[in-house]
Formats: structure tokens, C-alpha cells, sequence
């Protein structure tokens, strides 16, 4: 597929400089471009590959333009001009009708025409699988599985049952969706275990990466709210809430009941303590422990970044004598009287 630039900036609301009649029919990186490719600059860092560059088109901000060699799409948010239009020269694959013989059907299922089924696919009682959705081999889904339009499951992805997904999601493989929640009381015996009874509820436009695990609720659902996006090996316990337009990157862990609002922005292997809410628009950078509740948007840290060995062993022992330096001022103040 070749698109012609002129096109491509009508259609995403750039202004173009330099021919509008150049075609361009793939995306490549700015450092490794080629003739017919397209690609884009929003990092100040990469700047310096510009002057090089062989791509017949580079999506940038009007700053940058000056130093591009040829043709430019200006555009104040690069990077999400770029998504779109890599979405239009590489479209995801649609499925291909058909249902592979060794797949397991259980009572009362409803599956469109429109749908591919894989090899090893089991489908429990109750499943409805909607319109073009694609599931990839060894999928297993439970009993009462709703699966909406254009959704596609790759390998291995397990739901258990009473899982409801919305349209047009993706979620990649060895994925788990309804496990039990770490749900257990405990009596003079031990440990009794708690009957996980919610199921989970899945919003339209969602991703969710590889390993990730879902934990169903346990009364109430677990409920992912439209466009949110959750990277690989991601813990979601049980009876939490993520808001729309939520994004959480890699190895994070949500406990049981925390409600996580809209547009919110959770770093990598980010940790939020049970029964807590964070309010929308908030942004927890990355490793950061989160032990009590958000209430005001804005951007949330708690782990220092990394020092030089030497210098973290000095500030490690200062913090080690903070407690007594604390002891230390509070009797120097009352030797000393009110202060004003």
C-alpha cells in the first residue's frame, strides 16, 4: 500500500512541507531509514540522525523542521501521528473465518461465522464469541466467557469463567484472566479459603501483555474500564477498578479493592497497597510504593534513583541516623522553650 504525504496530512491534521505527491508504504526507525519509509522525531536526543536520514518523510514538531532534509509532516504530538499512520501501512491481521478441527465446543455456545478458531482451542458451556475475533492456539476459556467484536486472544491465553471482554481488545499470550483472588481467613485450624464469586468485566479497546494476570473478583467484579493498556507481567488483584485511558507498565502489582481513576500513568514495577483510590490524571513514576491514598492529580515518586556506590553508602548511613537526629532536636527544643 503507497499513500501519498498530501493525503496523509489531511487525514491527521499536519502541515506538510515538500512534495505532496511522494508516496510512502512502510515506517522505520529514524537511525535505520530507507526510501519509501516513513518515520518520526519526538525525542530531542535522536535530532542528530535528521541530517542523515534517507526516509522520504519524517513526522516532527515545526522546531525540528528546519534541520529535515526533505519532506516533513509538522505536527505538535509526533509520536501519535506516527502510531496512526503505521496502524494505516501495517494493519493488524483480520481473522480468517474457520474453526480447526480439534477444537472443543461445549453446551450452548454462540460463535459467529465471521470468527478464527486455532488448534487446541477448549471453549467451555455458555461462550460467546462475537464477530471476527480471533483465538490463537491452546486457548482455553471458561464456562459463561463473553468475548465482543474484533477482540483477538493469542496463545495460551487462559479465562476462567464468567470473564467479559469488550471489543476490538487484545491480549497476548499466557495471559490468565478470572483467576482466584488471594482470598483466605484464618482460624485456630489455618487458613480457610475464601470463595472467589465476582467475575471480570473488560471494557472496549483494550490491551493486555503477555503473563499478565487478572484476579476475578470476589463478590463484586474486577472491572478494566475502555483504552486501558497494561504491559507484560502486570498483577491486577481482585475487586480492583481501572478507569479509561489508564496505562500501566510492566511488573506492577495492584492488591484487592484499590480503584485507580482515569488517565492515570503507573511506571514499571510501580506497587499500590490494597483498598486504596488514586484519583485521575495521576502519574506514579517508576518503582514507586504507593501505601496510601491519591487524591490530587499530579506526578508521584517514592524510590531514589541510582547513586554512584560510595556516595549511597553515605546517604544510606544518614538516613540510618535521622531517627536520633529527630530525638535530638525535639529535647533541644524543649531545653530551649517556645519557639516562635
Amino acid at each position: 500500500m503507497k499513500i501519498k504525504l498530501a493525503d496523509l496530512a489531511i487525514r491527521y491534521g499536519c502541515t506538510l512541507k515538500g512534495d505532496p505527491d511522494a508516496t510512502v508504504d512502510s515506517v522505520s526507525s529514524l537511525r535505520d531509514s530507507s526510501p519509501g519509509a516513513i518515520c518520526f522525531l519526538a525525542n530531542a536526543g535522536y535530532q542528530h540522525y535528521l541530517k542523515d536520514s534517507k526516509a522520504t518523510a519524517i513526522i516532527l514538531e515545526e522546531k525540528y523542521a528546519g534541520d529535515a532534509p526533505g519532506n516533513c509532516l509538522i505536527t505538535h504530538n509526533p509520536h501519535a501521528v506516527y502510531a496512526l499512520i503505521a496502524q494505516e501501512l501495517h494493519p493488524a491481521p483480520l481473522a480468517q473465518p474457520g474453526i480447526h478441527a480439534s477444537v472443543v465446543v461445549g453446551n450452548d455456545c454462540e460463535i459467529a461465522n465471521s470468527c478464527e478458531i486455532s488448534a487446541g482451542v477448549i471453549l467451555g458451556n455458555r461462550v460467546n464469541v462475537s464477530e471476527g475475533v480471533f483465538l490463537g492456539p491452546n486457548c482455553v476459556i471458561g464456562d459463561g466467557v463473553s468475548i465482543g467484536p474484533y477482540t483477538r486472544l493469542y496463545s495460551n491465553v487462559s479465562c476462567y469463567s464468567d470473564v467479559s471482554i469488550g471489543e476490538r481488545c487484545i491480549i497476548h499470550s499466557s495471559a490468565v484472566l478470572g483467576s482466584d483472588g488471594f482470598g483466605i481467613a484464618q482460624d485456630e485450624s489455618g487458613w480457610v479459603k475464601v470463595p472467589q464469586i465476582g467475575g471480570v468485566r473488560i471494557g472496549d479497546d483494550v490491551e493486555i501483555g503477555a503473563g499478565t494476570t487478572i484476579d476475578r473478583g470476589a463478590i463484586e467484579d474486577t472491572c478494566l474500564g475502555n483504552d486501558v493498556k497494561i504491559d507484560n507481567q502486570v498483577q491486577i488483584a481482585h475487586n480492583v477498578t481501572i478507569g479509561d485511558h489508564t496505562a500501566i507498565a510492566g511488573q506492577s502489582g495492584i492488591a484487592g479493592s484499590s480503584k485507580i481513576g482515569s488517565r492515570c500513568l503507573l511506571g514499571g514495577q510501580t506497587a499500590i497497597v490494597g483498598h486504596l483510590t488514586i484519583a485521575d490524571d495521576v502519574v506514579l513514576m517508576g518503582r514507586s510504593t504507593i501505601s496510601h491514598s491519591i487524591k490530587t492529580p499530579g506526578v508521584y515518586s517514592s524510590i531514589l534513583p541510582a547513586e554512584e556506590a560510595a556516595s549511597w553508602r553515605r546517604i544510606l548511613a544518614r538516613i540510618k541516623q535521622l531517627d536520633s537526629l529527630a530525638k535530638r532536636i525535639i529535647k533541644l527544643e524543649k531545653q530551649s522553650g517556645p519557639q516562635d
